[in-house]
């Protein structure tokens, strides 16, 4: 299909979601009074509002786009994720976290993240550490968005990428500079509702052109016997056994399905700084009760759509062109098969509505990690520059002014990422950065919400042992970054220090141990010489 600039159904539609954005938008801003309305919505959002922010903020175009070309490699083995996002992201998320989480943040008045851990474990160290790890990888997790939403602009409006990504960039941040968290979320709301039903009708559809379900998955399980054996074999050697078969056990497909993409992507979300925030803004414990079933929902439909479909593509791509979605795609480059299936195949009324579903996916995440990334640039990082630029012994207050410059400086740094990162990168800057913050922060987080001894000590040792283990292994050792990085090539003359199946193996798997054994090790040397603190445990 050709691009859609000329349909005045395109821009009908995008006229009515661009207002009712902006509108959203416009009411943050006139809700933004201060400093904490910015960082927490004033801590009195409504329960529905946050079960669907929260949904829109986890599962983005990195989901939907990336995830989806992912599925279309490896297969229906991704629906583990899908039951996973939704058992670790949501259930054991808000009933486990979100309620002590909610609780400790408003008894601290804490604001952010790293506010929570610093005012937890009184530890500046604790505060400023976590804000420079957030700060050194989520642009990478924000440019991942942000390529999604482009790419499929690109396809669908046959304009040019950088083009796409510019407008896309400028949109979305005018709203979160100016309205803030209340901004963030009332869009969120909308953006997450419109997901819904567009994964779902993309579904129904797809299965539709392709005789059904039943038909669609026996076709696809079929597909690999139909295959010439020389096609077939690049991805045999590597595990594969099928498109709705999970791959052979211990393989490098099996590893990189288990270890960096289920595992990284389902445990991590449960220390992701910008949906731990998102349990601060509830008023009490029954707005997060009551959020649970429509995050629950949103989060079932759109990745189950999204996994689903991308396999299925195969099948599409082989009656059309003869191959596989993977080698129908340029430079085999996984991120464009969503969009091009869906460009080629779709009637153009869905083309410009699934535009508007993946531009509410870009957006919803894109502007929670902006506002993420803002605030613990302005709030988090900067008053302790100025403290130590001062010479003072006192923080200053929090400012809208330092919040909303930090979220630009952000976005600039972002849409740089965006912009030099090399194709098929989604999925693994997704995964790099939620694997980050479960080495980092987790055990540190857990510690923080259920210990009634505290270490402090403990709790830094985790942060740094985790995230050191993380970078280590990431530069030296797993293959897709190592290589690219050159650091392992420079030094040492290969381009990873181990071979299989260590270089398939996700950092997370490696770092994640070592940040909890540490945070245990020292807590019990702690607790021996005396040095913990009692404390209340985090409140249920």
């Amino acid at each position: 299909m050709a691009g859609l600039m000329g349909s005045p159904l395109f821009w009908a539609f995008t006229a009515i979601y661009l207002s009712v954005v902006l509108y959203l938008g416009y009411l943050g801003y006139k809700r933004t009074k201060a400093s904490e309305d910015f960082m927490l919505a004033g801590r009195k959002i409504h329960p529905w509002v946050i079960g669907i922010s929260y949904g829109a903020t986890f599962i983005s175009t990195s989901a939907i786009v990336g995830f989806g070309g992912t599925a279309a490699v490896y297969g229906t083995g991704l629906i583990w994720l899908a039951f996973l996002n939704i058992a670790v992201g949501v259930l054991l998320a808000f009933i486990v976290f979100g309620k002590p989480t909610r609780a400790l943040g408003q008894k601290l008045r804490a604001a952010t993240f790293p506010d929570l851990l610093g005012k937890r474990f009184g530890s500046p160290f604790m505060q400023y550490s976590t804000a420079a790890l957030i700060l050194t990888v989520m642009p990478l997790y924000a440019a991942a968005v942000m390529i999604g939403g482009s790419r499929f602009m690109e396809a669908a409006l046959a304009i040019d990428y950088s083009v796409a990504l510019t407008v896309f960039a400028i949109f979305t941040s005018a709203y979160v500079i100016f309205g803030g968290l209340k901004a963030v979320m009332y869009t969120d709301a909308m953006q997450g509702l419109i997901m819904i039903l567009g994964m779902a009708t993309l579904m129904l559809l797809t299965f539709s052109m392709l005789g059904g379900p039943t038909q669609a998955l026996s076709d696809l399980t079929a597909l690999p016997s139909q295959m010439p054996a020389e096609m077939l074999e690049g991805m045999v050697s590597r595990g594969f056994t099928g498109w709705t078969s999970m791959p052979e056990v211990g393989s490098e497909f099996w590893l990189v399905l288990i270890t960096t993409i289920i595992m990284g992507v389902g445990l991590g979300v449960l220390a992701q700084p910008q949906l731990v925030v998102r349990f601060m803004t509830a008023d009490d414990t029954k707005a997060l009760n009551r959020a649970i079933p429509l995050g629950g929902l949103f989060i079932l439909v759109t990745t189950g759509a999204a996994y689903t479909v991308g396999p299925l593509t195969n099948l599409y791509f082989w009656n059309t062109a003869g191959t596989t979605a993977l080698g129908a795609m340029p430079n085999g480059n996984s991120d464009l098969i969503m969009p091009t299936f869906i460009n080629q195949s779709m009637p153009e009324m869905f083309v410009v509505v699934f535009m508007l579903v993946l531009l509410s996916a870009a957006m919803s995440t894109l502007s929670a990690i902006l506002h993420t990334m803002g605030t613990t640039a302005g709030f988090d990082l900067w008053r302790y520059v100025r403290k130590w630029r001062d010479r003072s012994n006192k923080l200053s207050p929090p400012s809208l002014r330092a919040n909303r410059a930090g979220t630009l400086i952000m976005l600039v740094i972002s849409f740089g990422c965006a912009l030099a990162m090399d194709e098929s990168i989604i999925m693994r800057a997704t995964a790099m950065f939620m694997g980050l913050c479960a080495a980092a922060f987790m055990p540190a987080f857990v510690h923080a919400l259920f210990s009634k001894r505290l270490s402090a000590r403990a709790a830094k040792a985790s942060v740094v042992v985790g995230a050191v283990s993380w970078f280590a292994w990431t530069a030296f050792v797993h293959i897709k970054e190592s290589s690219v990085l050159g650091i392992s090539q420079s030094l040492f003359g290969r381009p990873a220090l181990l071979g299989m199946p260590w270089q398939v193996m996700d950092p997370m798997v490696i770092a994640l141990p070592l940040s909890a054994i540490t945070l245990a090790a020292v807590w019990w040397m702690d607790k021996e010489s005396g040095a913990v603190e009692e404390a209340e445990a985090g409140p249920a």
